[in-house]
């Protein structure tokens, strides 16, 4: 060994600190998943959920007018044709926002005001919650109230009298 004096070196020691990618945090591709891409929604799906919520509502007897609902009971005895749930709704939908055009038949008896404001207020909920659409205003046609003794349209009749 050499008698040389030993010089005190001070250790440099690199090191790299590497920090995993987070849940939460960028991704390759950038932004939160949710994020990429479109969704869009067509006018008939948010017709069918608020004529689903509209007729959930007490005091909502039928949806449409007079004729639609004529036309609708001849289309509902087809085989294989269902119930249309959006026979008295049209909506227009945009990106971020909706807005929807009601035709009801009432209960006679009922406060009108009363079922109009329920309408609105089931409507707008379903409608929001399900789609995340502002939905910007619910018009409401009345167009008929259901009195008693009045048969409806939409019931068969039977064959043999």
């Amino acid at each position: 060994m050499s008698d040389a004096p030993q010089r005190n070196r001070p250790e440099t020691t690199t090191t790299e600190t590497v920090e995993p990618r987070r849940a939460t945090g960028a991704r390759r591709g950038g932004g939160d998943p949710a994020s990429r891409g479109r969704t869009t929604i067509a006018d008939g799906v948010v017709e069918k959920i608020a004529g689903l919520a509209a007729r959930d509502v007490v005091g909502v007897h039928a949806m449409g007018s007079g004729i639609s609902r004529t036309f609708g009971a001849v289309r509902e005895r087809v085989p294989g044709a269902g119930k249309s749930v959006t026979r008295g709704v049209k909506a227009e939908v945009g990106e971020v926002q909706t807005a929807l055009d009601l035709e009801i038949v009432v209960d006679y008896g009922v406060s009108i005001t009363d079922v109009a404001r329920a309408v609105r207020e089931n409507v707008v909920s379903a409608v929001e919650r399900m789609t995340g659409l502002d939905v910007v205003e619910v018009n409401i046609a009345v167009s008929d109230v259901k009195l008693p003794d009045e048969e409806d349209e939409d019931e068969e009749q039977p064959r043999i009298q």
